[in-house]
């Protein structure tokens, strides 16, 4: 576990001794939270700390899991219905339908909440500790702006903003097609540089957290931290779709403390 400006408490750690505190410099009333997969009680191929309903796991485990982790929080996070788009969501705000990507919190009382197993999460905070968010950054919503209509969400100027990237698939791990890499060059030519011939031809090696990194520069935000954690290559801690397909899901989760 890093270092960080809060530590969780007995009861806190119960379920989630094996969770990861972002390090970063955020303010103290900001609460961070990167799950991992140990622990919990899912059975094999999620085991064990599945949190995503959707994914073909036993609803009794993943009812549990989460039930578990809404201990150690706040509040219940807002589990968001993730469809790789831009929407943005205001976690105060009652959702009868949280289709969405994002969500951003303006004060305590909310957990913010990302899903991911290869898709590179994004928690932001800023630097009076009156807003946080958090983003889902699969390529899709990544190359769509998802971390641009964050940061437009939190209502904020951008240079007040920092961000933490949590774990992803790794640059040496995410191949992808010429359509993905035209995708991106075709919004900013700056993203060349976030692709390198990949095994075959038409193929490229992508890097999700360069990408990420230009996007969220270009919105303001030149502090970013975490990242170098490749949700492919360690089995033990992360979930992963690209590497196992059948598998589980860890949240990043972000809120305010009163």
């Amino acid at each position: 576990m890093t270092t960080s400006s809060w530590s969780m408490s007995a009861t806190e750690r119960g379920p989630l001794e094996h969770g990861l505190i972002p390090d970063w410099p955020a303010p103290a009333r900001v609460r961070a939270l990167q799950t991992t997969r140990a622990g919990g009680v899912s059975a094999a191929p999620y085991d064990g700390f599945n949190l995503g309903d959707h994914v073909g796991d036993d609803p009794a485990a993943v009812a549990a899991n989460r039930a578990a982790l809404a201990a150690a929080l706040p509040a219940t996070p807002l589990w968001l219905t993730q469809v790789h788009g831009t929407t943005v969501l205001d976690a105060g705000v009652p959702q009868p339908d949280p289709a969405a990507d994002a969500s951003v919190a303006h004060g305590p009382g909310t957990v913010c909440a990302i899903m991911t197993a290869d898709c590179l999460p994004v928690l932001l905070c800023n630097d009076q500790g009156t807003v946080v968010g958090a983003a889902h950054a699969g390529w899709r919503g990544l190359c769509a702006g998802v971390l641009e209509a964050t940061v437009a969400a939190m209502q904020v100027p951008g240079d007040t903003l920092m961000a933490w990237l949590g774990p992803t698939i790794g640059r040496d791990a995410f191949e992808v097609g010429t359509d993905v890499r035209d995708a991106f060059i075709a919004r900013d030519a700056n993203a060349a540089a976030a692709f390198r011939p990949g095994r075959r031809d038409g193929k490229y090696w992508a890097d999700i957290e360069l990408l990420a990194r230009q996007r969220l520069a270009a919105a303001g935000v030149s502090r970013v931290y975490g990242g170098g954690l490749c949700t492919v290559s360690d089995a033990t801690r992360w979930y992963s779709y690209r590497r196992d397909r059948t598998t589980g899901r860890m949240a990043s989760l972000i809120w305010l403390q009163d």
